[in-house]
């Protein structure tokens, strides 16, 4: 995950646009255009199932009409995309990601058997069975996302195009005028691999602490069979008290807050790279009327899937496996790009990074090639 984030990252940062007109600059456009129409539908999908659950998880808590919750929430992130300038959304976002705490204190609500946790996770019972491999990929669609390519290489160009609009203002020095204009630097490389470290490290502990949680509660008690994530939420009322309930409800509602803005956001970028659209959430809705179109587009096609009587769980549950075969051509396009004389002279990163991104990305086909032969046995 660090590498293949980090790897994204960089891309971003060196180019000083979106990872969608890089890999165009380099492979053949209907495989591109391909790639991003399966991103826009998987986030689309996402934001539905997001909104979704954030209306049924605030009617638990405090009661009302949970479709009439979730088309306000649809219509709030689009606000904030569209009239907040960048700088400051990305500090809203940073905040939000505080709200997914909130899993880790329910999960130290509950008496878990950590010795079991750490057997059954360091030592896993595994099949070639079609819905355990269908899970395995699920898992990885979520972990290693192709939204996440798009919205990290993306965020480094908008840091590094700020860096450059700063430095033309205040007449800066040599040195950071080169910072800013994207030249290579050992000091940004070591700063993107902070944030990417410090990010998927918290990332996992929270998904850990989740499935810690639901397979110590539900999973051990027989309730393998969850339609909403509502649903899962008054499922540990009973079983785990008011406070798991509570902190599990309120998670959803803070994990949606943050993800729909950034998935609608990713989907933005992509197609304004692809199809050479000015684009930036810096700029006024003026300014980039497709841009915040294609995002205003993905918000409300969700907030329209939302209202309609999906199996929310299920409709999170494909997306992410259709995440995880559609990274793989995504994870292999990017790496190719830092590989090879070119890419090492254009993208200066360390040996065993780049061996880590190969690495991830073999995991991620063995893991689809396992997935296409479970289902043909």
């Amino acid at each position: 995950m660090v590498a293949i984030q980090t790897v994204s990252a960089v891309i971003g940062a060196q180019t000083r646009h979106g990872l969608a007109r890089s890999i165009a600059q380099r492979f053949p456009r209907p495989v591109v255009y391909a790639l991003v129409l399966l991103l826009v539908l998987a986030n689309t999908l996402n934001i539905a199932a997001d909104l979704a659950a954030m209306g049924a998880a605030l009617q638990l808590l405090i009661g009302g009409r949970a479709l009439a919750y979730a088309l306000a929430f649809g219509l709030a992130c689009l606000g904030a995309e569209v009239w907040v300038p960048y700088h400051r959304y990305a500090g809203y976002l940073k905040f939000l990601t505080l709200a997914l705490l909130v899993y880790v204190v329910a999960a130290f609500t509950l008496h878990i058997p950590w010795s079991r946790v750490a057997v059954a996770t360091f030592a896993p019972s595994i099949t070639l069975h079609r819905d355990l491999m269908l899970t395995i990929v699920a898992v990885f669609g979520t972990t290693i996302s192709p939204y996440l390519f798009f919205w990290q290489a993306s965020q480094e160009a908008e840091e590094q195009r700020l860096l450059q609009q700063r430095a033309r203002r205040a007449r800066a020095p040599s040195a950071s005028a080169q910072s800013a204009a994207g030249n290579p630097s050992r000091t940004r490389l070591r700063r993107i691999s902070l944030d990417t470290w410090t990010g998927m490290a918290f990332s996992n502990v929270i998904a850990f602490c989740i499935i810690a949680t639901t397979a110590t509660t539900l999973h051990a008690r027989g309730i393998t069979h969850i339609d909403t994530a509502a649903q899962a939420a008054e499922a540990l009322r009973p079983i785990a008290g008011e406070l798991t309930f509570v902190l599990f409800a309120a998670g959803i509602v803070g994990t949606g807050l943050l993800a729909v803005p950034v998935l609608a956001g990713s989907a933005a970028y992509a197609v304004a790279d692809v199809v050479g659209l000015r684009g930036s959430l810096e700029l006024p809705a003026r300014s980039a009327r497709g841009f915040y179109g294609i995002m205003t587009a993905a918000t409300l096609g969700g907030a329209a899937l939302a209202v309609t009587k999906v199996n929310v769980v299920a409709m999170l549950f494909w997306t992410a496996v259709v995440n995880g075969l559609v990274a793989v051509p995504i994870m292999i396009a990017m790496m190719l790009l830092v590989s090879g004389r070119a890419g090492a002279k254009s993208f200066p990163l360390p040996a065993w990074l780049r061996a880590l991104g190969w690495l991830a990305t073999l995991i991620m086909a063995v893991a689809a090639a396992a997935l296409a032969g479970s289902a043909l046995l």
